[in-house]
């Protein structure tokens, strides 16, 4: 397992849709291994295979759900459906490891639930409703959907966000990836 380069936003791979997973190859694990081992350094919610440069449709998550449970795990082919109202809470922002640093209230639904398989091809179904889980679903399937959570912004808040984004300057330094160990040494 190895921690991978995570794509920053102006990175072609995350306005792509991704392709449908149809074996899970030795290659395929080893992308989720090191997909596990990624958003744990980077510290993250979950982590979608674009994220790292993949086209596969499948993402990882560990984060809470309503109840303050820890859930972990892999999806594959994810099916979303959502439900309940579009929730803005402005005191709860909402983050992306593809553009470190920033956050924004973003509107999503309260309840989200996926279907999938895992890597043994087992069906799999997450859902939760009210927890960072509910919108770690719906966040990483927008990233499989070739879509960050900055385009569901209002356009006040998109500008905003893109203001921030430039003043970064990632894109004019070349900078399309990041590290996350780096920012754990940094940390320490």
């Amino acid at each position: 397992m190895s921690v991978r380069p995570i794509t920053i936003i102006g990175h072609r791979a995350l306005e792509q849709r991704t392709k449908k997973v149809r074996e899970v190859t030795e290659d395929l694990r080893t992308l989720v291994a090191d997909m596990f081992e990624t958003n744990d350094a980077a510290k993250g919610a979950g982590l979608a295979a674009t994220q790292v440069g993949s086209r596969w449709r499948l993402f990882v998550y560990s984060c809470k759900d309503a109840s303050g449970e820890l859930r972990r795990g892999v999806v594959i082919n994810p099916r979303l459906e959502r439900w309940g109202p579009l929730d803005l809470d402005e005191e709860t922002l909402e983050g992306c490891l593809s553009v470190p640093g920033e956050g924004f209230a973003t509107a999503r639904h309260r309840g989200a639930r996926v279907t999938g398989t895992d890597l043994d091809g087992q069906e799999v179904v997450v859902e939760d409703e009210g927890g960072v889980l509910a919108r770690c679903l719906q966040h990483e399937v927008d990233h499989l959907d070739g879509s960050l959570y900055l385009d569901r912004l209002s356009p006040a808040r998109r500008r905003e966000a893109l203001d921030a984004v430039t003043a970064r300057a990632w894109r004019a330094r070349g900078i399309l990836t990041w590290d996350p160990r780096e920012r754990l040494a940094e940390e320490v």
